[in-house]
């Protein structure tokens, strides 16, 4: 998909490049809300004209009123009625608009809005007049999860929603249900988390929540079936669930400046990824053995046994209890071992090559120390031979391919 926007991959739909995006600006405090009959400010009457193409003209598709320090919008600078159902687009950007002008409720056949950069602490009942709306920026703004309609579903024509440098702490509940949604921003907020209900966008294929201070990523992110491009870098998050691996779709996967110390081993079945940006995060540049390893329980060693040797038993030899826990064994993923585990088993991180590009560490989870780990017969004589010559090396290639 290309950003709707921009028309570039791995970008804020406003164009802006998905890493190292500056901090979004505060809109600034002067200029309070002026009187409802405000005179036509300098430069409108003149951006009026251009946009109708001259005096005669009927149609404006577009109307341009960004910069003019608009406290408020009267009607007359919407023109006639026929004018007004014409209008398509309506840019008000960098405005000092507190709220959401009335008129704007009335153009009820326009497509595109743009309110970015103003003093807008509050999108009322006007934007549920807009039925035909199908991109909303509102970027720079002074927006919380209170700003919005309670009943913003009913827009079911908006793709494009950006809300990025305004005051969320959490994502509201009445944005998730804009079922039809493609693209969606919200990075230098304040969000703390990502809520599992966001699986309802399920259109959603553009996702930006850069620049938070989100700690983790909810295993429902992987429902989204179409999302291509998922920004996620400027956060603080640790660990990469494995069911993302399921978004087959994924093409770009931009995770830098967070806490990760590795990643799942599932993320190698991404295979239509393209970019991959890992740089700020404490990766580890060599192996790590034995990270953790808890001896089984006696329950776990049966269990095992049982498995392993393929004992036969039936439903009404055991407790239901334990029929549940023998259908929760992992095999282990060595394949010169056998066995399984249930929940003791060895942590260990390993460097695997990734499109012939990438070494990315790993996650791999063994029945026993004694197992090795489960690469290429390439990567597992390396680790027999693992030096601080090796470490550095790895470290070089992964300061390729890590920084994005």
């Amino acid at each position: 998909m290309e950003d709707p926007e921009s028309g570039a991959p791995g970008q804020d739909p406003e164009g802006t490049p998905a890493e190292g995006r500056p901090e979004p600006a505060e809109v600034s405090e002067d200029g309070a809300p002026g009187a409802e009959a405000a005179p036509v400010p300098p430069g409108v009457a003149e951006a009026l004209e251009a946009e109708d193409g001259g005096p005669e003209s009927s149609e404006v598709p577009v109307l341009d009123l960004s910069r003019l320090g608009l406290h408020t919008l009267p009607p007359e600078l919407l023109g006639p009625a026929e004018r007004r159902r014409a209008l398509r687009r309506l840019l008000l950007p960098y405005n000092r608009l507190p709220a959401l002008p009335p008129a704007v409720g009335a153009l009820r056949d326009l497509r595109l809005l743009d309110v970015s950069g103003n003093a807008l602490s509050l999108l009322g009942p006007e934007l549920l007049g807009l039925p035909h709306l199908r991109t909303l920026l509102a970027k720079n703004n002074r927006l919380h999860e209170g700003s919005l309609p309670k009943e913003l579903g009913r827009l079911q024509r908006l793709e494009v929603l950006n809300l990025s440098g305004n005051r969320f702490t959490c994502i509201p509940g009445a944005l998730l249900q804009l079922r039809g949604l493609r693209s969606l921003s919200l990075g230098g907020n304040r969000l703390k988390s990502i809520p599992a209900e966001i699986e309802a966008l399920s259109s959603l294929e553009f996702l930006y929540l850069g620049g938070n201070f989100i700690a983790s990523i909810p295993p429902e992110l992987a429902n989204l079936a179409h999302l291509s491009y998922l920004v996620l870098c400027d956060n603080k998050i640790q660990s990469v669930p494995p069911q993302l691996a399921q978004v087959h779709s994924l093409r770009s996967l931009s995770l830098h400046n967070n806490l990760l110390t590795y990643l799942p081993r599932e993320i190698l079945s991404l295979v239509h990824l393209q970019e991959l940006s890992l740089r700020g995060n404490p990766l580890v540049v060599r192996f790590v053995r034995d990270l953790i390893y808890a001896p089984p329980s006696l329950l776990e060693l049966a269990g095992r046994t049982i498995k392993s040797r393929n004992i036969p038993y039936v439903p009404c030899d055991l407790p239901d209890n334990l029929l549940h826990y023998l259908n929760l064994a992992s095999k282990c993923p060595n394949p010169k071992c056998a066995g399984v585990y249930f929940d003791s088993c060895v942590r260990q991180i390993k460097f695997v090559d990734f499109c012939g590009k990438y070494r990315l560490p790993l996650m791999h989870y063994l029945c026993s120390p004694e197992c090795s780990s489960p690469c290429s017969n390439s990567s597992t004589s390396q680790s027999e031979s693992d030096s601080e010559d090796e470490a550095s090396m790895a470290a070089r290639r992964m300061q390729k391919v890590l920084l994005g």
